[in-house]
């Protein structure tokens, strides 16, 4: 191992973070919209811009960890990190750990392993 390999990991800006996730939110909503779907009937159930950058932060923090999904405490734990270390996306992470909205396919929470 060299010592570039034993650095830590710098992530991205938030704002780049958040260009990226507007760039994948149009991709979605430009392939639902091609294979005929109703934005009226789709929109509600997409992630906002914010709760995709940290569904995108989470997925790379389970990438880190071997791929193992988190329980549900390591999942709070996971996600408060996030908030900590990107304070604009609190409120994100407070939608993403509340159960208002337990439709949302992409939900997280509704998925999570209770082990």
């Amino acid at each position: 191992m060299t010592a570039k390999d034993q650095s830590p990991r710098r992530r991205a800006s938030l704002e780049l973070l958040r260009a990226e996730a507007s760039d994948e939110l149009a991709v979605l909503i430009h392939e639902r919209l091609r294979g005929g779907e109703d934005p009226w009937e789709f929109m509600e159930d997409l992630p906002s811009v914010d709760e995709l950058v940290v569904l995108t932060l989470r997925a790379e923090n389970i990438a880190e960890n071997g791929g193992l999904r988190p329980n549900r405490s390591r999942n709070y734990r996971v996600l408060r990190q996030i908030a900590l270390e990107y304070p604009p996306l609190t409120r994100a992470v407070w939608r993403i750990l509340g159960e208002d909205e337990p439709h949302r396919r992409w939900d997280a929470s509704a998925r999570l392993d209770v082990s």
